[in-house]
C-alpha cells in the first residue's frame, strides 16, 4: 500500500535527522534562544534579503495561523480568506475560538483578488458588524494553485491602501517557489506581505514552521503570545537545528522541487488518459476527477484522499507527493492506473 494522502507521511530528510543526532548530546539554551535557532534566523534573513524582521520558530501550521491572527486583531476585527482557505475549512474553528470571525469569499482558483476582498469590505460597513482587518492567503493554495508576482503586488498595494494586514500561509511555500510556473522569490514575499511563514512540516522537516514578521506593529510582545498559547517549545533548539539545515545547501528548495517533479509525472499521466483535473496545479497536489469504480480499484493498493463528489458517478480526489516520494513508486502507480483504466 503506497500513500499519496499527504506530504508529511515520512519522518524527515536524513540530513536533518543526522543534524539532530549530532546535536543530541549538546546542552542548549531553551525556548529558541540557542545558537542553532539564532543561526537559522540569520540564514532566513539572508534568503529574504532583510534584516529588519522578527523570526519565530513554531511547531505547526494551525498553531502559527492562530497566533498570528489572534495577536494581530482587536476583539472586533476579522480575517478575510478564500472559501477554500485552511483557516476556513481545516482548522476546527481555531480562529473563531479566539473570538475572531473568518470572512470568506468563493474563489474558483483558491486565490483572493482585490475585487473579491472589496466585496467583503462593501458588506461590512459599520460598527454593527465585525471589521475586516487581515487578508489571509496561502501559497501554494489549498487546491495547489499559486500566486504570481503581479498578483501578489496587486494584493499588497490594495491591502496597504485599505489599511489591511496581508498574511501569507506558507505551509507549502517550498512547493510554490519551485514550481515550473513560479516567478516569485522568498525576498519578494518578505517585501510584499506583513507576515508570512515558511513551512517545514510539509517539506521534509520533522516538524516546524518559521514565522517572519515584517510589519512593525505586529512585532511587539509576540513571544508573550507564544507562551500564553502554549507555543513556546522548551526544546526550541530542535526547531533551530532543523531550519538551520533546511536553509543550507539548498535543502528546502531541493526537497520541494522533488515533490513537484513527482506530481508532474502524475499530472502528465492523468492528462494523457483524458482524466479531467479539478484545478490546474503545478505544485505537489493534484486533483483528478475519477469514476467511483476506478477509485475503488485503486484503493486496493494506494491511499489518497476524497475531496468531494463531482457527480453521481465521479469523485474529486487528491494525490499529494513529498520530498521522499520514490520515482519508481510513481511509475508503478501510472502503470497500474492505466491498466485499471482499460478494465473500466
Amino acid at each position: 500500500m503506497y500513500c499519496f494522502n499527504n506530504d508529511y507521511s515520512e519522518a524527515t530528510h536524513p540530513r536533518i535527522m543526522e543534524a539532530l543526532l549530532k546535536a543530541s548530546q549538546e546542552q542548549n539554551t531553551g525556548y529558541s534562544m540557542d545558537t542553532h535557532s539564532q543561526h537559522a534566523r540569520e540564514l532566513i534573513k539572508q534568503e529574504i534579503k532583510r534584516d529588519d524582521v522578527d523570526i519565530h520558530l513554531l511547531v505547526g501550521g494551525t498553531q502559527t495561523n492562530l497566533l498570528v491572527i489572534s495577536s494581530a486583531l482587536r476583539p472586533h476585527q476579522a480575517a478575510i480568506a478564500a472559501e477554500t482557505g485552511h483557516i476556513n475549512v481545516h482548522e476546527t474553528g481555531a480562529i473563531e475560538s479566539t473570538g475572531h470571525k473568518v470572512l470568506f469569499q468563493p474563489s474558483p482558483d483558491g486565490k483572493l483578488t482585490p475585487s473579491l476582498i472589496q466585496k467583503t469590505l462593501d458588506f461590512h460597513t459599520d460598527e454593527h458588524m465585525v471589521q475586516p482587518k487581515m487578508v489571509y492567503i496561502s501559497n501554494s493554495t489549498e487546491i495547489g494553485t499559486q500566486y504570481t508576482l503581479a498578483e501578489l503586488e496587486a494584493l499588497s498595494g490594495y491591502c496597504h491602501e485599505k489599511n489591511l494586514y496581508l498574511f501569507l500561509d506558507g505551509a507549502r511555500l517550498g512547493a510554490a517557489l519551485t514550481s515550473e510556473i513560479n516567478d516569485l522569490t522568498m525576498a519578494d514575499i518578505a517585501r510584499l506581505t506583513d507576515v508570512f511563514y515558511i513551512g517545514g512540516t510539509k517539506n521534509g522537516a520533522l516538524f516546524g514552521e518559521a514565522l517572519v514578521i515584517t510589519h512593525p506593529d505586529l512585532k511587539p510582545d509576540f513571544r508573550y503570545m507564544m507562551k500564553q498559547k502554549g507555543a513556546m517549545l522548551a526544546k526550541g533548539f530542535l526547531l533551530g537545528i532543523q531550519f538551520e539545515e533546511l536553509f543550507q545547501n539548498n535543502l528546502l528548495y531541493d526537497m520541494a522541487a522533488h515533490s513537484n517533479k513527482m506530481a508532474a509525472i502524475l499530472k502528465k499521466a492523468f492528462l494523457e488518459c483524458s482524466i479531467p483535473l479539478d484545478s490546474d496545479s503545478s505544485t505537489n497536489q493534484q486533483f483528478p476527477i475519477l469514476s467511483n469504480s476506478l477509485i475503488a480499484k485503486l484503493r486496493e493498493n494506494y491511499q489518497f484522499q476524497d475531496i468531494g463528489p463531482y457527480d453521481e458517478t465521479h469523485t474529486i480526489v487528491r494525490f499529494v507527493t513529498s520530498w521522499a516520494t520514490r520515482e519508481e513508486a510513481i511509475h508503478q502507480f501510472v502503470q497500474d492506473f492505466k491498466a485499471l483504466l482499460n478494465t473500466i
